[in-house]
């Protein structure tokens, strides 16, 4: 499946600046191994050592957060919108 994946600023030097860029995968897990795969470094942003998301990321699946879903496992239909973006805190 095709989807579009929007990349948060601070991530956008693995992107070539992109906003926004093309992957390729039929869930999540997928999808983040393809923007591995042509924006090395990336997954590391957005995984940790163990392969799970970030604590301090959420991911979208166009409006659904994937925490909410079945995560890594969460399917992502061809042309949907796959949103990165990382939690701010504040206090």
């Amino acid at each position: 499946m095709s989807v579009t994946v929007r990349i948060p600023t601070i991530l956008r030097t693995y992107t070539g600046g992109r906003a926004e860029v093309p992957a390729q995968g039929a869930n999540l897990s997928e999808v983040i191994a393809d923007l591995e795969k042509n924006h090395a470094g990336i997954a590391a942003r957005v995984l940790d050592d163990e392969g799970r998301l970030r604590r301090f990321v959420n991911v979208y699946v166009n409006d659904d957060d994937v925490r909410f879903e079945q995560g890594l496992q969460t399917a992502t239909p061809d042309g949907a919108g796959v949103s990165i973006i990382p939690a701010v805190a504040g206090g």
